[in-house]
């Protein structure tokens, strides 16, 4: 199967989960909106929700699925069957410990996650109570990552790109009985949503571990050993952790800063909803199918290859990233109305959650191309040089965040992780370029010139538009919804005959990853 049709299985896997996604965060913002049990909420559900995008999309495959890729290639199923299995066994180990100790140690961890909370008692004690109940979901989506880099090592992506979607059914699931109980923004429905996500994490995993059996890959328990193999994985486990959950790091030190602003968290985190979904369908889905396929080639030696297929990556990623940017940046007032300003969500947090989304829109492209170009040093198991690129981008992210909090506020944070990703980005192109790991072609040049001004016609047909739809936004109701969907219909249309009248985006390559094996 083509790099192009695997990107669009796991977009379109990635995609449906996202749009359950917004469905699930619509419900919640008319369930809880932005008060105290949203924040204690948010926190509760943000250190599980980080390890499922540190482990589940991306990191901890980039440690594991070029070790077991490399089995598969060199000794066989049996060999990448056992290795996967003594993985098992010691993550299994770990993170029982890990669980264990969270519950035991929560106050004290919840200081550190959301140190402003310690001036409101009533927040931070339910905050501790909910994260208590939400914490076994890292476990359980950890397991849920191993068995998904043991599906996409053997190119079989579409069970583990479609798990995701069942912790959002189950979440809405749980919001509906919120409604139907009549428990809106009581304590009651922050604890109802906590418990939704370890049953999510639940049916995730046995989702997986039948898939993973259905493709000769039954990992059965065993007793942990520290392996040859096992301690390979984990030399390269903890620096691809830091370096593949950079942007994930950095939206948790915001969470820190902006705990100290009340709705700060919410606001935060309802943008952050908003980006993932472009992030998730492009950035994500090129960067869990790009690992294998590099690490294939690398082994066979086959250069040549590893850089077309980086050509074309960057080429797929930009032509959906940078339209998808400029929306959410022109676009952020409409977008945030028309997908969560009813019940509990103010106007006034409409205003504030848009402003967040605009500096987060800013750098979506950085966030991406993260995705695109860390792939090619993780398939060479070099995970320190992108640990240490991760590392300034934390400190710059810090630092930015405590500069511009005062003068911002939680805006600050946004900007704060838009600009640490592109020094990040810029880190990691130049890195390639002096190691001869990456050139760009002269396709990949024109492409972008092209992808550029299609992506200005989009901007010039959303703010056109935007404003003459502003009354439909303004009325509230099915209205609001019909005028959303109508500006993201415009932006999608002008923007896809733009890219095609250009030669953006080639039809030949359209019909293939459309057309059936």
């Amino acid at each position: 199967m083509s790099l192009l049709k695997n990107f669009a299985t796991v977009g379109g896997a990635t995609l449906s989960s996202r749009v359950l996604g917004f469905i699930r965060d619509s419900f919640i913002a008319a369930a809880v909106g932005t008060g105290y049990v949203a924040d204690a909420y948010v926190v509760a559900f943000r250190l599980p929700n980080l390890f499922r995008r540190l482990f589940a999309e991306g990191a901890f495959a980039s440690a594991f699925v070029p070790l077991f890729a490399g089995k598969l290639e060199t000794d066989g199923v049996d060999a990448a069957r056992a290795f996967a299995r003594e993985s098992l066994a010691a993550l299994g180990l770990v993170l029982l410990l890990v669980t264990i100790a969270a519950e035991i140690f929560m106050p004290a961890l919840m200081m550190v996650l959301a140190p402003g909370f310690a001036s409101d008692p009533a927040k931070f004690a339910l905050a501790v109570e909910l994260s208590r109940i939400a914490f076994p979901y890292l476990a359980l989506i950890s397991l849920v990552s191993l068995y998904s880099g043991v599906l996409n090592g053997l190119d079989r992506f579409a069970a583990a790109a479609f798990a995701p979607s069942l912790l959002n059914t189950v979440l809405i699931a749980a919001l509906i009985f919120v409604f139907w109980r009549r428990e809106e923004g009581t304590e009651d429905a922050g604890r109802w949503l906590s418990w939704a996500v370890t049953v999510g994490g639940v049916f995730q995993l046995i989702v997986l571990v039948i898939a993973s059996a259905r493709a000769d890959m039954h990992l059965s328990l065993a007793w942990p050993r520290l392996t040859a193999g096992v301690k390979r994985l984990c030399a390269l486990a903890g620096p691809s952790v830091i370096a593949g959950g950079v942007v994930q790091i950095n939206v948790v030190v915001g969470t820190m800063i902006a705990s100290t602003q009340p709705g700060a968290v919410s606001w935060l985190y309802y943008a952050d909803r908003v980006y993932q979904l472009p992030l998730g369908v492009v950035g994500i889905a090129i960067g869990t199918v790009l690992l294998p396929d590099i690490a294939r080639r690398v082994r066979a030696g086959d250069i040549e290859t590893v850089n077309y297929s980086q050509n074309r990556s960057l080429e797929f990623a930009m032509a959906l990233t940078l339209p998808a940017a400029l929306a959410l940046t022109v676009s952020a007032l409409p977008l945030t109305i028309g997908l969560f300003q009813r019940g509990a969500f103010s106007a006034a947090d409409s205003v504030a959650t848009a402003a967040a989304l605009a500096a987060y829109g800013v750098g979506l492209p950085a966030f991406v191309l993260i995705k695109v170009f860390q792939p090619a040093y993780f398939a060479r198991e070099d995970t320190r040089t992108p640990m240490w690129f991760s590392a300034v981008n934390v400190a710059i992210n810090v630092a930015l965040s405590l500069a511009l909090f005062p003068f911002i506020g939680y805006v600050g944070c946004a900007v704060a992780t838009s600009a640490a990703s592109w020094v990040n980005t810029g880190l990691l192109y130049v890195g390639l370029r002096k190691a001869g790991l990456f050139k760009a072609d002269a396709r990949l040049v024109k492409g972008l010139v092209r992808i550029a001004l299609a992506t200005a016609l989009m901007s010039v047909a959303l703010v056109v538009s935007a404003h003459e739809l502003k009354p439909w936004f303004g009325a509230g109701g099915w209205s609001r919804i019909g005028a959303l969907c109508a500006l993201v219909g415009i932006g999608c249309v002008v923007y896809a005959v733009a890219a095609v009248l250009l030669g953006a985006v080639r039809r030949s390559e359209i019909k293939r990853v459309l057309k059936r094996r």
